[in-house]
C-alpha cells in the first residue's frame, strides 16, 4: 500500500487582487486612463498554494481572511476560501479575524510591467500564536512555503519550527525586508528575483556571484528568478542556468509565485533543484500568457504538454 504524499503546507497571505490595466504604468504625479478592471484572488500564499494544488499535489494553507464583526465574512472573505477549495487547497487551517481581508492594488502595463500595493488586512492578524495553534500541521509537511507579506516575527517563528521538526523551507523574500541572520540557516531553499537579491547582498553582481554569496549567509540552496533570463540554481559546490521558455507575456503577476508552487512540487516528487526548476519555469512561462494571479495558474496537464512540445 502506497503512503499518503506528505502535503506542501503554505503559511502565508491571502489577498483579493484589484487590478487595473493601461498602456503604461504613471510616475508620481501622473493620471493615465485604464484600459480595464479585474477583482481576482491573490496574495503569495495563496498563489503559491493555487499554483501547487493545480499540479495535483496535496496542499494546506495557514492564512487568514476577514470576517466583519458578528461573524459574517467580509467583503472578499468568502470569494477567497471559495477559490481556495475550487483549486484543491484546504482551507481548514485558515483563520478568520474580524475586520477586512489583505487586498493588493496593481498596475498592469500593455508590456505585462506591474506596480503593486499591498495592504495586509487580515494577513497582519497572523502573530506566532496562529502559527503554534497548527504546529501539528507544520510539523507534518513535506516542504513549508513561506514569503514575506505576513509580518516578519511571524514568519521567523514559523522557520524555527520548521527547523526543529526537519521540514525544509522554500522562502520567497517577497516583498523585501531585512531578516534575522538564523532565517538564512533555517532556510532550505531561498528564491529572490533580481531586485530582491540586490537588497539583501546591498549590491548587484552578477548571478553567479549573487547566488554564493547568498549561500554564504547559510543558506543551503538559492534560486535567483531572472524573468526572461530564466533562472540560476545553486548549492554548495553545483550550479547552473535554467533556460527560459520563450513565450509572449501578457500578465506577470504571481510568475514568481507559480514559479514557487511548481518547485516545491517538483522537488518532493523526487526531482533534482535543476530538473525542478525547469519544470517550474515551464508553470511559470504558461501563467505570464493568461491574465490574473490564481487564474493563470496551469495544471499538471498543461505543464507537461508544454514541455513535451519542447523536448
Amino acid at each position: 500500500m502506497t503512503e499518503p504524499r506528505k502535503p506542501i503546507v503554505v503559511v502565508g497571505s491571502i489577498n483579493m487582487d484589484l487590478v487595473a490595466h493601461t498602456r503604461q504604468i504613471p510616475v508620481p504625479g501622473q493620471s493615465v486612463i485604464g484600459s480595464g478592471f479585474d477583482i481576482t484572488p491573490g496574495g503569495k500564499g495563496a498563489n503559491q498554494a493555487v499554483a501547487a494544488a493545480r499540479l495535483g499535489y496535496p496542499v494546506k494553507m495557514v492564512g487568514a481572511v476577514g470576517a466583519p464583526r458578528g461573524g459574517s465574512f467580509d467583503t472578499f472573505g468568502q470569494a477567497l476560501l471559495d477559490n481556495l477549495a475550487q483549486a484543491g487547497v484546504d482551507t481548514a487551517a485558515v483563520a478568520r479575524f474580524a475586520g477586512p481581508s489583505g487586498v493588493a492594488s496593481i498596475l498592469i502595463a500593455d508590456n505585462g510591467e506591474n506596480s503593486i500595493v499591498v495592504v495586509p488586512g487580515a494577513n497582519g492578524e497572523m502573530d506566532c500564536a496562529a502559527i503554534d495553534l497548527h504546529a501539528p500541521l507544520i510539523r507534518s509537511a513535506g516542504m513549508v512555503l513561506c514569503q514575506l507579506e505576513l509580518p516578519l516575527e511571524t514568519v521567523a517563528h514559523t522557520l524555527a519550527l520548521c527547523a526543529q521538526a526537519g521540514v525544509p523551507v522554500i522562502l520567497d523574500p517577497a516583498p523585501a525586508a531585512p531578516l534575522p541572520d538564523a532565517v538564512f540557516h533555517q532556510t532550505t531553499w531561498f528564491t529572490p528575483n533580481e531586485t530582491e537579491a540586490a537588497f539583501y547582498l546591498g549590491n548587484s553582481p552578477a548571478p553567479e556571484q549573487a547566488a554564493q554569496q547568498l549561500l554564504d549567509k547559510g543558506l543551503k540552496g538559492v534560486v535567483l528568478k531572472r524573468g526572461a533570463e530564466g533562472s540560476y540554481v545553486a548549492v554548495q559546490g553545483k550550479a547552473a542556468w535554467i533556460k527560459p521558455f520563450p513565450v509572449q507575456a501578457v500578465d506577470t503577476v504571481a510568475a514568481g509565485d507559480c514559479f514557487n508552487g511548481a518547485f516545491a512540487v517538483a522537488l518532493l516528487e523526487g526531482n533534482d533543484p535543476w530538473a525542478a526548476a525547469r519544470y517550474a519555469s515551464a508553470a511559470a512561462a504558461i501563467s505570464v500568457t493568461r491574465r490574473g494571479a490564481q487564474a493563470s495558474m496551469p495544471s499538471r496537464a498543461e505543464v507537461d504538454a508544454f514541455l513535451a512540445e519542447r523536448q
